[in-house]
């Protein structure tokens, strides 16, 4: 179970405040699929960081997989970072110098896994993400698409608590992003992944579990059901990778 309570997030500006995140009160269980939509300075973004660990709250609680994160000092979030969770992001964020199976391994470096460990667990995944043939190709060799297929093998390198997607299909064609969501809705059903993603297109949102809106700050109490179980029609993901 991953939850927000009472968050405020405030940032200085000059002599102005301005308020980014409002009393959020927020419960994901274990396996689930969110989706957040709101224009954008909505706050979306901001709630993703704070949930990663890459940003603080100006007050409120953050429990993420039973550890309440806004007591963890500064010099310790890494940690949560590493092992509890797995970013996807809108520009990928690959090493272009790296193969697809070094990108996947990077997340495990200093983990304590032997060389041995960290290949199979990213061939694996990479298999899981329908990437097994692509697993020597550097990313200017590989499609956008498939790019974001090797970003959601690595964010799930470490088996993280939560993956959070930022806009995982902005520099996507509309078909591709599609594809893209499917494969992050299998995740959640298959694998029982915990999964938020932020975006704006109403369409991929609908592919979530839950799809929920935040407008200035605030969590609306208006929220919808998405199409999610219909991903179980798509062709399976592989077996759960351990």
């Amino acid at each position: 179970m991953t939850w927000f309570w009472k968050l405020t997030k405030v940032y200085k500006l000059g002599g102005r405040q301005i308020q980014a995140l409002s009393d959020v009160n927020l419960k994901v269980k274990k396996g689930e699929f969110v989706s957040i939509m709101g224009p954008s300075g909505s706050g979306k973004t901001t709630l993703l960081n704070i949930l990663g660990c890459l940003d603080r709250p100006t007050s409120g609680k953050v429990v993420l997989d039973g550890v309440d994160v806004t007591k963890v000092p500064e010099g310790e979030l890494y940690k949560i970072r590493r092992h509890k969770v797995g970013f996807v992001f809108q520009n990928f964020n690959l090493l272009p110098y790296l193969s697809a199976i070094e990108n996947v391994e990077l997340p495990m470096e200093g983990t304590g896994k032997s060389k041995e460990e960290k290949r199979r667990k990213a061939r694996e995944l990479l298999k899981l993400v329908g990437l097994s043939e692509r697993e020597k190709h550097r990313p200017i060799r590989l499609s956008s698409g498939e790019q974001q297929r090797v970003s959601i093998a690595r964010a799930l390198a470490n088996n993280p608590a939560i993956i959070l997607a930022d806009e995982p299909t902005g520099n996507l064609d509309s078909k591709t992003g599609y594809e893209i969501v499917k494969l992050l809705s299998k995740l959640s059903i298959e694998q029982g992944t915990t999964i938020v993603m932020v975006t704006h297109d109403t369409s991929k949102a609908s592919l979530a579990g839950r799809i929920l809106f935040l407008s200035d700050g605030k969590l609306l109490e208006k929220e919808k059901q998405g199409t999610h179980q219909k991903a179980l029609t798509y062709p399976s993901c592989s077996r759960e990778v351990q």
